[in-house]
């Protein structure tokens, strides 16, 4: 039986993933959280309250656990720890670099355990970095480009919106990008997803840049005016970035539509869809099936998967989900 916790259970993400997961054979899962009143336990699934920053709690959490789901940025490499000390598996869902890379710190604690730690597990990072891998070696060049389009419709949790409000003040540079229909080409915005930073190390690529627009061109505007020095310093003011989330909370101008896409050398690759956090769910319950198998360590998805067999299999089985591997080159 591989029993499953899920840190971050009641989000978008987290209940997206333990949806997907109670379709494996012999899974149970536990979705974990401060407030389990939030929980919506479906068929092969429990709730419990959970405060990861507490680690004696954690402790009591991991009793009896197989495998950890991270949905949630709270330490993440002390929880980390706590799970691969004893040998249970990581699987964490962030696009935050320093704190993926404080967990890839920990490759010897996971390899002396046998336990297995994945990162960059979901939509991005992760089928990004998987596009990245199958564009870089069908046609090697000296920068990987990144194109993340997000439909600024979808509903998302108070946490993501503070992750990507946090994100505006690093934007550098822009360029354009070609996404699937319905949407084109459009402009995107450097922003710090992890994948361009983690990229270069695990693929041997020279550089990568990983750049986002929103659906709503109006969306990709605002976003481009956040990067600017004086908006970036307001936005940094406790009290306009309180306001700004209770606002973006409400608001959802736009689809629930995403595109990713890949270009090196001459080589492109795209996934589209709808419902940006079921895809993430889905991608890192997919992988949580096969973790047992794979190689004991801390490894990024690309490290760990064959990219095209694990696209098609995510896009398989669902009108939301779409690979296109028509890749030049």
């Amino acid at each position: 039986m591989n029993s499953v916790l899920i840190l971050g259970g009641y989000g978008a993400v987290g209940r997206e993933a333990a949806a997907a997961l109670t379709g494996y054979p012999d899974t149970w899962v536990i979705v974990a959280g401060r407030n389990p009143g939030r929980a919506r336990p479906g068929p092969a699934t429990a709730a419990m309250r959970v405060d990861a920053a507490d680690p004696d709690d954690l402790a009591r959490a991991l009793d009896g656990v197989t495998t950890v789901l991270m949905c949630a940025e709270i330490d993440n490499a002390r929880v980390a720890r706590a799970c691969l000390e004893r040998g249970i598996g990581y699987v964490d869902v962030s696009a935050s670099h320093g704190l993926l890379a404080g967990i890839q710190d920990l490759d010897d604690v996971a390899r002396d355990s046998g336990a297995t730690a994945a990162l960059s597990v979901g939509l991005v990072p992760g089928v990004t970095n998987l596009l990245a891998r199958i564009c870089a070696e069908r046609s090697p060049a000296s920068e990987v480009h990144i194109g993340v389009l997000l439909g600024s419709g979808e509903q998302h949790g108070p946490a993501a919106i503070a992750w990507t409000l946090d994100g505006l003040g690093a934007l550098d540079g822009s360029w354009t990008m070609s996404f699937p229909a319905p949407y084109g080409t459009r402009t995107v915005h450097r922003f710090p997803f992890s994948d361009q930073y983690t990229l270069p190390a695990t693929l041997g690529v020279p550089s990568a840049r990983t750049g986002l627009c929103l659906d709503s061109r109006l969306f990709t505007g605002l976003l481009a005016a956040a990067g600017r020095p004086a908006v970036a310093r307001l936005l940094r003011r406790r009290a306009v970035r309180d306001l700004l989330l209770k606002a973006l909370e409400k608001i959802h101008l736009g689809s629930d539509g995403f595109a990713v896409t890949v270009s090196s050398g001459t080589a492109q690759a795209s996934f589209s869809g709808r419902l940006q956090s079921r895809a993430t769910g889905r991608a890192a319950a997919l992988l949580i099936r096969d973790l047992p198998a794979m190689p004991p360590g801390v490894r990024h998805i690309e490290q760990l998967v064959d990219p095209v067999a694990f696209l098609t299999e995510l896009a398989s089985g669902t009108v939301d989900l779409r690979l296109d591997l028509q890749v030049d080159g």
